[in-house]
């Protein structure tokens, strides 16, 4: 019977031990549950707080008496016929058969000059005068050749009418065809050279004129008088402005959408006060080996290229076919950053309850209009509306700030959501 007491009291113990484990582990084990229990809710706080400031930085609202007095307006995207343009830079310029480089066929001294940079002179205008003594020998030599021919045409005469009487040898009468024949090509040659030098066959006179070649504006003037013309050397510039044009620069990505024919604005870089219209009429069909563009080539209304002359820089808008694309007034587009948004309307918010305590007085609480920026890509501007590319769908039908997006934006960003 004391066995079995004893066995019974060691049983006792042994599960009051056993209990007392248990207890720990229990313990223990609440204490883990509690501590994820902590660590999920601060995750889940900091989480919310997360989403919250990022709906508050992209969202706002306006009570009903700001809305008004901002005086805001909303529409809808539309479709519209907008024309895109390609920019592009460049310069004036005119084509090569109206400048011109005025040099000299032959050496010599300045004489004289008649012309200033910037004057006007019109085609056969003496620019200046060179003095050399070989001109008076050519015009000697052309004077002798003359007076042989009229002494040989005689001659001739005298020997065709002897020969065909069959008096003289037929011999002499050839001999006189030949010298006659060298005389005059001797004439001819001098006259040649006399004509190409602008100086008359008759008189003598060791001066050159140098004539100019064109009508235009003397450009620059690399001469000075008494000093030494040499040949090939430019002594003149004369310019015709009056066919001005266009050379623009225009990328391989690009090239595809110009065509000759299509119209263009552009503005002189340094004078962007003044827009000018222009039309393309020449595309290159090679490369620029620095730049990698391709030249394209606008016609200047004589009208509007008064007042321009060559190497002004220019910056173009290059205008192609009207496409139709989804557009919005371009007041509803703002930059925040480097991006781009505008402002929808949202649904009308759920108001909040406001409780006041026994004996308060009641407040009335304005309507609130909530807003939210939506990013966009822009693209053509084009008569008062820019084309808009959403960078997330949206509701076709949703509405859009399109005056007083600007306020909004200042607003939102400068913590500007109505607070109770």
């Amino acid at each position: 019977m004391k066995d079995i007491f004893s066995s019974v009291d060691l049983t006792a113990k042994s599960a009051k031990t056993l209990t007392q484990s248990s207890q720990r582990k229990l313990a223990y084990c609440l204490l883990l549950i509690a501590y994820c229990g902590i660590f999920i809710s601060c995750n889940k706080k900091k989480t919310e707080e997360s989403h919250e400031e990022e709906k508050s930085s992209t969202e706002l609202a306006l009570t009903e008496s700001q809305y008004k007095t901002v005086d805001i307006e909303t529409g809808f995207v539309e479709d519209r016929n907008l024309n895109k343009i390609i920019k592009a830079n460049g310069y004036t310029t005119v084509p090569p058969q109206n400048s011109a480089e005025v040099s000299t066929l032959i050496g010599g001294t300045v004489k004289d000059i008649y012309v200033l940079e910037g004057t006007f002179v019109n085609k056969g205008k003496v620019l200046a005068t060179i003095q050399n003594l070989e001109v008076i020998e050519m015009q000697e030599e052309y004077h002798s050749a003359v007076a042989n021919i009229e002494y040989l045409q005689l001659e001739y005469n005298r020997q065709k009418t002897l020969s065909d009487e069959n008096v003289n040898p037929r011999k002499i009468f050839q001999e006189v065809k030949a010298k006659l024949a060298a005389e005059r090509a001797r004439a001819q040659a001098a006259k040649n050279k006399l004509d190409a030098l602008n100086v008359s066959t008759k008189g003598s006179s060791s001066l050159v004129p140098i004539l100019a070649p064109i009508n235009g504006y003397v450009g620059q003037i690399n001469i000075a008088k008494g000093a030494f013309a040499n040949t090939g050397v430019s002594l003149f510039e004369v310019v015709d402005n009056s066919q001005m044009h266009l050379d623009l620069n225009v990328y391989e990505k690009d090239l595809g959408s110009i065509s000759i024919g299509q119209v263009i604005d552009f503005v002189l870089t340094n004078q962007s006060n003044k827009s000018i219209k222009g039309k393309i009429f020449g595309i290159n069909k090679s490369f620029s080996n620095q730049s990698k563009t391709v030249a394209v080539h606008a016609k200047i209304d004589p009208a509007d290229a008064k007042g321009l002359i060559p190497g002004m820089y220019v910056s173009a808008n290059i205008n192609i076919t009207n496409a139709t694309v989804p557009a919005l007034p371009k007041d509803a587009v703002v930059k925040n950053a480097d991006k781009f948004f505008v402002f929808v309307q949202e649904e009308e918010h759920v108001e909040e309850k406001h409780e006041h305590k026994e004996g308060e007085k009641e407040e009335s609480h304005e309507k609130e209009i909530h807003f939210k920026a939506i990013e966009v890509i822009p693209g053509t501007t084009d008569l008062g509306f820019t084309e808009v590319k959403f960078v997330d769908k949206i509701d076709p039908q949703a509405k859009i700030v399109t005056k007083g997006a600007f306020y909004l934006l200042s607003a939102m960003k400068g913590g500007g959501e109505h607070e109770h």
